[in-house]
């Protein structure tokens, strides 16, 4: 007769639980992820901090901007590093799922600093053509295009720092 083995046995084998479910057993009804968690808190604090380098910028407060696009640090670079190198130190660097976070951070991350940090550029001369144009032009009342969207790339390589530090921290704590 065949034998069948229960996740007990696969437990008492030293595999335990994460053999065959992914994850260590957990005490709470929350299952911690840390590359997930990484992303997260990595993209709050992004957002956070933009308040503060605006104001350096600017000399000016605007709570906005935490929920904005563009900015320093950015927000999609540090979240997609901070899952990518989560990933790495939980599963390893040769691990399939740390090279498909690695290629997405990459996509994003040059994304933000090329096509839409451009998109943003000529977001901003499409609004000053549309506010030459006289009172009776049907454009001159349309609504001014976010300009706003992109990274320079010094903004995307901060980004990238702080979702490094961030998994970082977070896999020491954990």
């Amino acid at each position: 007769m065949d034998e069948v083995m229960t996740v007990a046995d696969a437990a008492s084998l030293g595999g335990g639980n994460r053999a065959l479910y992914g994850s260590p057993p957990s005490q709470n009804s929350l299952p911690h992820n840390l590359p997930i968690f990484s992303a997260f808190l990595a993209f709050a604090l992004a957002q956070f901090l933009k308040v503060f380098t605006n104001w350096y910028k600017e000399k000016r407060w605007d709570s906005k901007r935490m929920i904005s696009s563009g900015g320093m640090p950015s927000s999609h670079s540090a979240t997609v590093t901070a899952l990518a190198v989560a990933i790495g130190l939980e599963e390893g660097v040769g691990a399939p799922a740390f090279a498909i976070a690695v290629v997405l951070a990459c996509v994003v991350m040059y994304d933000a600093s090329g096509v839409r940090l451009h998109a943003g550029r000529q977001a901003e001369l499409l609004n000053q053509i549309v506010c030459e144009f006289p009172p009776e032009h049907p454009l001159s009342t349309a609504r001014p295009l976010r300009e706003l969207l992109g990274h320079t790339p010094i903004q995307v390589a901060a980004g990238g720092v702080l979702g490094c530090v961030v998994a970082y921290l977070m896999r020491s704590t954990s």
